[in-house]
């Protein structure tokens, strides 16, 4: 989409034709909705500045090239001439305002200080964050960022799988409560229920730290920590936690109890391994989320265990 286009859109001067263009690249996709939100943000703050400034904007534009490094070889000044009262100023003319008049922090405090929350409730729901990494979140959880693209710092309430956009300058952080992870670029899962936090590592590498503790994870790895005891650094060969990307529960030697624990999460059950002799059977099979009642016919059928229902309970014996 063409920056000008949008400026035009704006101002109310755009054809019929354009409009519908406007609007269908709105509702194409949400990172299109959300750089209109901050194109129209930069749009109003640089109008109002422009309203009220007395200073030269052209020298304003000389001040920030010189400021940024920027000489005859690596950049060409382009004068700026006044817009039009039925036109609209150029991008290059926000900038000088914005970034020179008010000083060169204070577009990104503009953006800094805009949070943008994206929730699942019902279905994870996938997005790629201004920075360009991509993420999955599960249902029942909340992700929230700055808007401004060079601050890589997010909350997460839940549970998400990021896929980081590798930047050795500035690393990707992510706030858990009282819990830091600190990365460059790669991929893993972050968990937060019941007063546990989990990070699993399916690429690259993770630090994690809270207060004084500070843990290096790799790729197979996984950090749990509980509030009442120092961060525990455990192997993680099961693919169980990718569930909601997936659709499918991937068990590989995965104890029978850890996969019960996690579909009692998943559907809201209440599935009590009644004969504790079943609790530790390894599973080794692939179940689809979608049915429970298909799962538990497998389970019973393969591992000779009887399934029992209730009205409030699934027994396995």
């Amino acid at each position: 989409m063409n920056d000008d286009l949008l400026v035009k859109y704006l101002l109310n001067t755009t054809t019929s034709a354009e409009n519908t263009q406007v609007e269908a690249w709105l509702r194409e996709k949400d990172e299109n909705r959300r750089y209109y939100e901050h194109f129209q943000l930069i749009w109003k703050e640089s109008r109002q500045l422009a309203a009220t400034s007395t200073v030269d904007e052209n020298e304003a534009w000389k001040r920030f090239q010189k400021r940024v490094g920027a000489d005859d070889n690596t950049a060409k000044i382009i004068p700026i001439t006044p817009a039009k009262q039925n036109g609209f100023a150029p991008l290059l003319r926000i900038a000088a305002i914005i970034v020179v008049l008010l000083g060169a922090g204070t577009l990104w405090l503009l953006l800094r200080d805009q949070k943008t929350v994206i929730s699942a409730s019902q279905l994870a729901v996938n997005s790629t964050l201004p920075d360009g990494s991509s993420i999955t979140l599960n249902k029942d959880s909340k992700l929230t960022y700055a808007s401004a693209k060079n601050v890589r710092e997010v909350a997460l309430t839940g549970e998400a799988f990021f896929d980081v956009a590798k930047d050795v300058n500035k690393p990707f952080i992510i706030k858990v409560n009282d819990i830091t992870i600190k990365v460059l670029g790669t991929s893993f899962n972050v968990k937060n229920h019941n007063n546990t936090t989990s990070v699993i590592v399916e690429s690259g590498a993770v630090e994690v730290s809270r207060g004084n503790e500070v843990l290096q994870l790799k790729q197979n790895e996984r950090a749990i920590i509980d509030a009442r005891q120092s961060i525990q650094k455990q192997s993680s060969t099961d693919e169980l936690y990718n569930y909601y990307r997936t659709q499918s529960f991937v068990c590989n030697n995965t104890p029978l109890w850890q996969l019960v624990e996690l579909m009692n999460e998943v559907y809201g059950t209440n599935i009590i391994i009644a004969d504790s002799t079943k609790r530790d059977i390894e599973i080794n099979s692939t179940f689809s989320t979608k049915s429970l009642d298909e799962t538990l016919r497998v389970i019973g059928l393969t591992y000779q265990i009887e399934v029992t229902k209730t009205n409030s309970q699934i027994l396995l014996k």
